[in-house]
C-alpha cells in the first residue's frame, strides 16, 4: 500500500513539499506521483526515531507524576524501558508501582552497578532537581528526560530533553484564544 506526501501532509496539516524534504532526510525514498510504501516507511521512521531498541530507564521521584508513568505501558511500547525507581519516601521505598520496584534514592549507586540505566526520568520537586540530576550522571545516566519546571545545569555530553506541562499548558490557552 502506498501513501502520498500530500496525502500526509494533509493529515498532519504541513506543506507536502517540508514532508518530502523530512522524508528524505532519513533516507525514505518514494516515486513522484505515486508514494511511499506504507511498510517501509513505518520501518524506517521507527528505527530513526529509536522505537526499535530498548532503551533501560530508571525514574527518579514516584509520587503522582512518577507513580503515572510507571504505569504507562506505551512507554516500552516505544522503546523506553522503566526498570526501577528511587525516592525520598519511606513509605514509597520497598513498594513496587505497575511492577517496577521502588528504592530509596540513596540506594541508586549500588543497585546502577547491576542495572546500568543510561536514561533518567527527573519527576522529583524543583528543589531535589539539580542535585538529583547531578546523583543520576555520577552513577553513569546519559540522558535525563526532565519532567520538572526547573532547567538543570549538566554536562555537555549529557542528554536533556525538558518537558515541561506548564509551558504545553500555555500554548493551549494561547491557541484557545486564537
Amino acid at each position: 500500500m502506498l501513501v502520498s506526501s500530500t496525502q500526509i501532509a494533509k493529515e498532519i496539516n504541513v506543506d507536502s513539499s517540508q514532508v518530502a524534504k523530512d522524508l528524505s532526510y532519513v533516507n525514505v525514498s518514494g516515486k513522484t506521483r505515486v508514494g511511499y510504501d506504507i511498510d517501509s516507511l513505518i520501518v524506517v521512521l521507527e528505527d530513526f526515531l529509536g522505537f526499535t531498541a530498548s532503551h533501560k530507564a530508571s525514574l527518579f521521584g514516584a509520587g503522582s507524576l512518577g507513580g503515572a508513568l510507571l504505569l504507562d505501558s506505551g512507554l516500552k511500547q516505544y522503546g523506553l524501558d522503566v526498570v526501577v525507581a528511587f525516592d525520598v519516601k519511606a513509605e514509597l521505598c520497598g513498594t513496587a508501582v505497575g511492577g517496577i520496584p521502588v528504592y530509596s534514592v540513596e540506594q541508586f549507586p549500588e543497585i546502577q552497578k547491576n542495572n546500568k540505566t543510561n536514561i533518567g526520568i527527573l519527576t522529583v520537586p524543583v528543589d531535589q532537581a539539580q542535585e538529583t540530576a547531578d546523583l543520576m550522571i555520577k552513577g553513569g545516566i546519559k540522558a535525563i528526560w526532565n519532567f520538572t519546571p526547573y532547567r538543570i545545569r549538566v554536562p555537555e555530553h549529557i542528554v536533556v530533553q525538558n518537558t515541561s506541562i506548564y509551558a504545553h499548558l500555555a500554548v493551549m490557552f494561547n491557541r484557545l484564544k486564537g
